[in-house]
């Protein structure tokens, strides 16, 4: 063959040089094809061994496809995984596989991603016709040939053959085309391997959530139960992400599979910020960002009811989440900064997660070096494990820490106690020295004291009368001070009720809300309690000061509540003033008046200055024969009018 050549005339010399290179060329750029053998456990499809074209139109059938003209178009996917990026487009696919003479082994095709919508595949037999099979996220689970949660299509294998296979995909959202060619022997071990690494993931989800609602239920605190939302709302996003959810929770609703990532979305970056709120102390520390965070929390969740109600396509915006995270990662490195130690934690957590995020913000928005695979795809799971078990390092640190304050406290309680101790031992001791003292100086005036003992015995007669007179007069005097006391409360009560004095004097007698809702409380139950639900009569102190709570209904009132202080907004003391002007001026006092003395608008006194005048109409008889207990007749049994 190298004579001939070198025989032939230099112009066919040249042109049989260029259709070489034509041939070499052909070969260089064609489809790699991937040709299976025994010792391969699995293969995944990338580069120039899976071919790309784009239906514009969505309505390219088969045969147009395998037509010269378009199947030219083909072209070499540019990433190691092919995506859908322009979604309204249909998208085909096609691999080459060549069989060996024999195997002993099944083979069979996995699409990776199962979040794919609509999936024809076109599978050769041996006279080059093709069967075309359909499967993805919307059809029901149990239509699958394998019930797995990715999609698989079992091949018939073709000794000797090379087949090219072809795929039509149609997604509502971005998907990554990962298509393995796997054993079937290798797809169970990794399949059981999957599984079990999966029940390993969900078991620390829900490990996790029981921990923290005990913890919850132990201190009441709601941090914890926040976390509890947060990482069971992670837990049902990655049931929507991976397809267990779909396999075991809700196999025959292909609809609400395909949007039910939004709900998880949507409550993880609600719960995660609600959860950095209480755990951050952040409406202590930051009360800007606090204010920020609850306006985002806002937003978030009118983005979620715009996409339920009027575009369900907005689901796919999922950089959307990429908002909450970073406030939540911001207000951690912010608070860390002011000193906090807990937040450490939790800014090296959402470290993990941002990362997470990040990476698979920027495969979406088509860095295709960053998509590696299986590795991208599960990169966001292995970040939220780490973030979880770092935000669970975050909350023991802060319990710790409150703890050791507590603690601290207690030891500073028993120091001072210490130290009263101490104190008054030391006083008892120079007592006791001062006492011998005396003792002694007694023993040495016990001679000269012996010697009057006679005109002592008669002193101490005149002395002993003389006491038990000063002891009847310290009674009386006693006595007479209760009175006098007794008389002066009466003659201020006295003076509230029938003369006019300014609010400073009426403060002095009621000088805060304690005393006032003393003396309501005083004036409502003079009777004794009765519950207004079942009226029972037995109760325990309520939560608000001076309320009352059923002991056998649990119906807790306020000190208030069937007043004419019920649901007021003025000050007590001042609403207490109000009343005694009313009722001294026997409602003769204008509103202006009363504005000007107690300092409130004149539309909220001309209000409740009415309220109190109609009381005092309706019940004028009972005010009249009231006396100086009038004014009560005005507050208590609010209820009856």
């Amino acid at each position: 063959m190298y004579q001939l050549y070198y025989r032939l005339p230099i112009n066919f010399k040249w042109f049989f040089t260029l259709l070489s290179c034509l041939l070499f060329a052909s070969q260089l750029f064609a489809q790699q094809q991937v040709a299976i053998n025994d010792q391969l456990k699995q293969h995944i499809f990338s580069y120039k061994e899976i071919y790309c074209l784009e239906d514009k139109g969505g309505k390219l059938t088969l045969n147009e496809v395998l037509s010269p003209g378009i199947n030219s178009k083909f072209k070499p996917s540019w990433s190691s995984t092919p995506q859908n990026y322009k979604l309204k487009s249909a998208y085909w696919y096609k691999i080459t596989i060549k069989y060996p003479l024999e195997t002993k082994k099944g083979w069979m095709l996995e699409f990776f991603d199962q979040t794919i919508d609509d999936i024809t595949a076109y599978l050769p037999d041996s006279n080059a016709n093709y069967k075309a099979e359909k499967f993805g996220a919307l059809k029901k689970f149990g239509s699958r040939e394998f019930q797995h949660k990715n999609f698989e299509i079992s091949l018939d294998v073709a000794p000797g053959q090379e087949r090219t296979y072809y795929f039509r995909i149609k997604s509502h959202q971005i998907a990554d085309v990962i298509i393995v060619l796997r054993s079937v022997n290798w797809f169970i071990e990794y399949a059981l391997n999957e599984y079990l690494l999966f029940g390993i993931f969900y078991g620390m989800i829900l490990v996790f959530a029981f921990y923290n609602l005990m913890m919850f239920i132990a201190i009441r605190h709601i941090q914890h139960l926040y976390y509890v939302f947060y990482i069971l709302s992670v837990g049902f996003y990655e049931l929507c992400n991976d397809g267990i959810g779909y396999q075991y929770l809700w196999p025959g609703s292909p609809f609400w599979n395909e949007y039910a990532y939004g709900f998880a979305l949507c409550c993880i970056s609600v719960f995660a910020l609600l959860f950095t709120n209480k755990l951050l102390f952040v409406k202590a520390k930051a009360p800007v960002l606090y204010k920020v965070i609850n306006i985002i929390i806002a937003a978030r969740l009118t983005f979620f009811l715009l996409c339920l109600t009027v575009n369900k396509q907005w689901f796919n915006y999922k950089f959307i989440e990429f908002i909450p995270l970073c406030i939540a990662f911001f207000t951690g490195i912010y608070i860390l900064r002011k000193g906090y130690r807990p937040a450490r934690f939790f800014v090296l957590g959402y470290s993990f997660l941002f990362t997470g995020f990040t990476l698979k913000l920027l495969i979406m928005l088509n860095v295709w070096w960053l998509n590696l695979g299986a590795m991208s795809y599960y990169s966001l799971s292995l970040c939220f494990i780490f973030e979880m078990i770092l935000l669970g390092f975050a909350i023991g640190d802060k319990v710790r820490i409150l703890k050791s304050e507590k603690e601290k406290a207690q030891h500073d309680i028993i120091q001072q106690l210490t130290d009263n101790q101490k104190l008054k031992e030391s006083i008892n001791i120079k007592l006791e020295e001062q006492v011998r003292e005396r003792t002694h100086e007694v023993i040495d005036k016990a001679l000269i004291i012996e010697k009057q003992n006679e005109d002592l015995n008669r002193v101490n007669k005149i002395l002993e009368q003389q006491t038990a007179e000063i002891s009847r007069m310290n009674l009386l005097l006693e006595k007479d001070n209760q009175e006098l006391h007794a008389s002066f409360e009466k003659v201020s009560r006295d003076r509230i009720m029938s003369a006019g004095v300014d609010f400073e004097e009426f403060s002095k007698i009621y000088p805060d809300a304690e005393s006032c809702y003393q003396f309501l409380a005083d004036l409502k139950w003079q009777e004794g309690y009765k519950c207004h639900k079942c009226g029972n009569t037995h109760f325990f102190n309520g939560h608000l000061p001076h309320g009352r709570r059923c002991s056998k209904c649990s119906y807790e009132e306020s000190v208030t509540s069937y007043t004419i202080f019920q649901n007021t907004r003025i000050p007590i003391t001042k609403a207490f003033y109000m009343i005694f002007l009313v009722y001294s001026t026997n409602g003769k006092i204008s509103s202006h008046k009363l504005s000007e003395i107690l300092s409130i608008r004149q539309g909220t006194c001309w209000a409740y200055s009415n309220r109190i005048k109609k009381l005092l109409s309706t019940r004028k008889t009972g005010v009249k024969n009231g006396n100086n207990e009038g004014w009560s007749k005005l507050v208590i049994d609010h209820h009856d009018d």
